[in-house]
């Protein structure tokens, strides 16, 4: 495939003032950006994406109509697994087919409904058409970022803006030039259809008749179109459009809504759209604007290679639109599931052992808390069902989270290693440690990051068992995706994988501890965290286990989980520590990619940026960007460029490569989890002309530097909660100017300054 095709045709204008002392001015904080064609796409997976993490819709073309595929994000049909039965079931039971080489019992029972079984699952909403074949040849499609309104505009002069509400579940869509007889309708998904769609499984995504419903009532009055759909028992939903027509301007909403027996008290879509135009486009397009106004001021970067900063602001644009507060957390497609005529890939659930955990990577350094929230709240929400599993399956009193979830935190089943992963609940609660460390929510940490860490500790303590050499491991351990879904994918010695969480959970539960003045608790956590052994390391560095090296190309870095993203290696610790991360990343170069997908590739871009090489951490996200992506930006999975940087070259959408990526290029420019803010350490050489706006560090800290011809210039460090900056010198001299003049003292060539709760600093040269 060439590259031009892949590669969006982003538009970048530098109208960025370039004087070296000064601080990015308000236009700076976001470039003139615009995902940009000269035709409608063709497919749902290359649409224009629109969404605010609780409705979304895709905008494309199909069998000549505009579509727009309309999507919410609590759509799911939540019938139970009725395979579950994990009193009987439960995790002793596994080991011992395992260990009676039974473990066939073991796939039928928990891994093959989950394959066959339609839900549960995320469902599709519907689409609204219009049919466009009166308006001839379009001009251009253009998505703006700063804003999130698409416009089309025709050869003939008629255009369509439309956008979906930044905080509102509605969108709105607005044609001028246009006559009236471009009235919309609503298309429901094919839940009852004649048409069979073909290969059923769970990555092609299953037929939607197989969820039995009963077709849906579509009611047409005059200017509005009511979809009503029964799902699986009392859930329903509702599709509803109303527009005003002009012999020249057709404007109107549209809005999901949905109803169960504990949502009873929300409002009917229909209610929501006929609110919404008693007030009217423009005020909702000012309140719309004003919210991406503020999401694109809070960080900022800018860095000498297009696709890279390209590809950046399309990730930090989807984040905007797949992550709030008061959602749920992003799913695998999050607000986008598919549109054609099929579940989508992998149910669109919530996968624990990678997709969301990855998604939300960029909200710490990139400045977007009060985003990942969404994710934070739904875990604690859900911590008592969570418990629930935990004792009934594992028989422990702590925490774990099934590997693959419902919308309601439910096990869904699935290859049981993963889904069912002892160490799930551990690369969680990482997200409770970062949230603190970089909010520095005392509240937060005592009522919600320590507890959550703590009981995930109890669980490790209650499942674990001594080994012949005195250590403690897990009864059972693998580690993402290793051997897929065989026997042999469980190893009777603890994988890297799930010993780095371990040790992780231990390292930072007695952290925490201490934090709260819970000294005993913090001994406890010590003392346990030296009973369990060191990694598995060869002369390639990080094995998979002891009794596996890593000595093929997979996907899944899980192996690597110890240098990042839970830094418990790192090169700063001294040679030894820095020697093993550099066998281990060239061990992963020499083995190769050909088994790997996207989010390998964005992962690595943050495994190298942690190993201060700049050029491997940049060509890394330069392969993800340029082949693993469609024209639209999203995230397939396969290697779509016919280049060879994987075997793999299929195409299910995902997103945790997309937010990944992002990550990556904030870890290339900054870096604080050692305590010690490292600003560019990751950047290729040729890089000479580097700058960043509020970037967010551990402690709470948020910082801006500018590098003009490989120098730096200044660096800006606003100080949130107040506390000790500790901050690597990254001038050329110690003859620094602080404004204003400030108590800065030096260990080495480590600035260190005690700063107040809001105070700001800025040293230059």
């Amino acid at each position: 495939m060439n590259y031009r095709f892949l590669f969006p045709i982003l538009f970048l204008s530098l109208l960025v003032s370039c004087k070296k002392d000064v601080i990015y001015t308000e236009l700076d904080r976001i470039p003139k950006y615009e995902l940009k064609f000269d035709h409608l796409a063709s497919s749902w997976d290359e649409a224009i994406p629109l969404g605010n993490a609780t409705v979304g819709a895709l905008i494309w073309e199909k069998n000549g109509k505009l579509r727009f595929s309309l999507d919410r994000a609590d759509l799911w049909d939540l019938r139970p697994m009725e395979n579950l039965n994990f009193q009987e079931y439960g995790f002793n039971w596994v080991k011992q087919q395992w260990e009676n080489d039974t473990y066939k019992n073991v796939q039928d029972r928990y891994d093959v409904p989950y394959d066959h079984l339609p839900a549960p699952s995320k469902i599709p909403g519907g689409a609204l058409e219009f049919d466009i074949s009166g308006l001839g040849e379009i001009d251009y499609v253009k998505l703006n970022l700063a804003t999130a309104v698409c416009e089309i505009k025709w050869k003939n002069g008629a255009t369509l803006k439309t956008f979906v509400h930044a905080t509102e579940p509605l969108g709105w869509y607005s044609f001028e030039n246009v006559n009236s007889d471009l009235n919309p309708t609503i298309i429901p998904p094919p839940y009852v259809s004649l048409q069979q769609e073909g290969n059923e499984d769970p990555v092609a995504g299953q037929d939607l008749r197989r969820l039995d419903y009963e077709g849906g009532r579509v009611t047409q009055r005059e200017n509005t179109i009511t979809y009503d759909q029964q799902g699986w028992e009392d859930f329903k939903f509702q599709v509803h459009t109303q527009w005003e027509p002009t012999p020249t301007h057709l404007k109107g909403s549209w809005s999901i809504s949905t109803k169960n027996s504990t949502s009873d008290a929300s409002k009917s879509a229909k209610e929501i759209v006929t609110n919404s135009l008693k007030s009217g486009m423009p005020n909702a397009l000012e309140s719309h604007t004003n919210w991406w106004h503020n999401f694109w001021n809070q960080s900022t970067i800018r860095v000498p290679d297009p696709i890279l900063q390209n590809q950046w602001y399309m990730e930090m644009y989807k984040f905007g639109s797949a992550a709030r507060q008061g959602a749920p957390p992003i799913s695998l497609q999050s607000v986008w599931t598919a549109d054609n005529g099929k579940l989508p890939p992998w149910k669109g659930d919530f996968h624990h052992n990678a997709n969301t955990q990855l998604s939300y990577w960029p909200a710490y350094s990139g400045n977007h808390l009060d985003l990942e929230q969404g994710f934070i709240d739904w875990m604690s929400n859900h911590k008592t069902a969570f418990k629930k599993y935990t004792k009934d399956f594992y028989g422990t009193k702590g925490l774990n989270v099934p590997g693959v979830t419902t919308l309601t935190g439910e096990p869904m089943g699935g290859w049981i290693q993963y889904s069912f992963g002892p160490t799930v609940g551990a690369w969680l609660g990482q997200h409770f440690y970062l949230h603190w460390r970089y909010s520095m929510d005392r509240e937060f940490l005592k009522n919600k990051a320590y507890p959550w860490i703590r009981d995930v500790a109890i669980h490790f303590d209650e499942l674990s068992v001594m080994d012949e050499n005195g250590k403690r491991k897990l009864p059972l351990s693998s580690s993402p995706e290793i051997r897929n879904n065989t026997r042999d994918a469980w190893f009777n010695d603890i994988t890297n994988f799930d010993l780095s969480l371990v040790r992780w959970t231990y390292t930072h539960a007695a952290e925490l501890a201490m934090e709260l003045g819970l000294k005993e608790e913090a001994d406890k956590w010590n003392t346990t965290l030296k009973e369990w052994p060191d990694y598995a390391i060869d002369k390639n560095g990080l094995m998979v286990s002891p009794s596996l090296p890593y000595n093929e190309s997979h996907r899944h870095l899980s192996h690597l989980m110890a240098i990042h993203p839970l830094g418990l290696l790192d090169v700063s610790n001294g040679e030894a520590e820095k020697q093993i991360i550099q066998n281990t990343i060239d061990n992963l170069d020499k083995i190769g990619s050909s088994q790997w997908v996207g989010y390998s590739f964005s992962w690595l871009g943050s495994l190298k940026a942690r190993a201060l090489d700049g050029e491997g951490a940049a060509k890394a996200l330069k392969d993800f960007a340029t082949a693993f992506v469609l024209p639209n930006s999203f995230h397939v999975n396969g290697d779509q460029s016919g280049t060879g940087k994987s075997n793999l070259i299929y195409r299910p959408f995902t997103l945790e490569g997309n937010f990944a990526f992002a990550a990556g290029l904030q870890e290339m420019l900054i870096q604080s989890h050692t305590g010690t803010i490292k600003v560019f350490p990751a950047i290729p050489k040729k890089w000479d002309n580097v700058s960043f706006s509020k970037l967010r560090t551990e402690g709470a800290f948020l910082v801006s530097a500018q590098m003009n011809s490989g120098e730096v210039k200044w660096v800006k460090v606003v100080s949130e909660k107040g506390g000790e900056l500790r901050l690597k010198n990254p001038f050329s001299t110690q003859g620094l100017i602080s404004e204003p003049d400030t108590d800065l003292q030096w260990e080495g060539d480590i600035m260190i300054l005690n700063m107040k709760p809001g105070q700001e600093v800025q040293f230059k040269l």
